[in-house]
């Protein structure tokens, strides 16, 4: 790995991910939590590049022609769906032990997927662009948000969508994202997040305009108790939220 490569990735954090490599597909496993949220995510993500590329959503395949890259694509579970609307999909993931659990899983759902176990700074060294970037739980993770989203921006066409998301801090994200997910309902392995790496919502827009990309929405994902399930909100990020970004044509 050359110094490029080394400003973001943090060892630490890949170590988790990789003891969870296998538990990816079971819905009632370590990343229940992803499994609930998944359709609130696939819902903004799918709506925003069909506004962005002018695609129809009832059409059988309507991102055909795209070509979609999914960061830390875990075991697939974004990428997938992706490549079911059509799109030429990469899956990259600094966790070398997910490529093959994401492999074979696409295997056995008839899925051409490209899954790589490699980083967005060295796809952007090697000059590869894509028309989206999805960047989804993934900046709060890294040892440097700035770098690491200046890549993802370099990674883009001229126009290009990149969808990010992640937790918001404060008291309210400690006590949901942490307490509650790790130690209540133990949805999540503890340790899996640290509080001091969340990102406000402000925060993250300036980091996306310091790296060249120009913010257009944010919009909250907000869970129900009651009903058990998850809902987009114009106003609620308080915890979990995600945004859109273009870069420049």
């Amino acid at each position: 790995m050359g110094k490029v490569m080394t400003t973001t990735v943090d060892a630490s954090e890949i170590a988790k991910f990789e003891a969870m490599a296998a538990e990816w597909w079971d819905p009632s496993g370590k990343f229940k939590p992803l499994h609930m949220l998944n359709p609130c995510r696939l819902d903004y993500i799918t709506s925003q590049i069909a506004a962005e590329f002018d695609r129809d959503l009832t059409a059988a395949q309507p991102f055909a022609g795209l070509r979609i890259l999914d960061i830390g694509c875990g075991g697939g579970l974004l990428a997938e769906p992706m490549a079911r609307l059509g799109a030429d999909v990469v899956g990259v993931d600094a966790a070398e032990r997910n490529i093959p659990v994401a492999q074979t899983h696409a295997a056995q759902s008839g899925l051409e997927i490209d899954y790589r176990h490699t980083t967005a700074e060295a796809m952007a060294a090697n000059g590869e662009q894509f028309d989206a970037v999805l960047n989804m739980e993934v900046v709060e993770h890294v040892a440097n948000p700035l770098a690491y989203l200046t890549a993802c921006r370099e990674l883009l066409k001229p126009g290009g969508l990149h969808i990010c998301s992640t937790l918001n801090r404060n008291p309210k994200s400690f006590a949901m994202a942490i307490v509650g997910a790790e130690y209540v309902m133990r949805w999540l392995p503890k340790g899996t997040h640290q509080w001091s790496k969340f990102i406000t919502p402000d925060e993250l827009y300036a980091l996306l305009s310091d790296a060249g990309l120009d913010p257009v929405d944010r919009k909250g994902f907000v869970f129900n108790p009651v009903s058990w399930s998850w809902r987009l909100s114009d106003r609620d990020l308080s915890v979990n939220y995600v945004t859109a970004s273009l870069k420049p044509a």
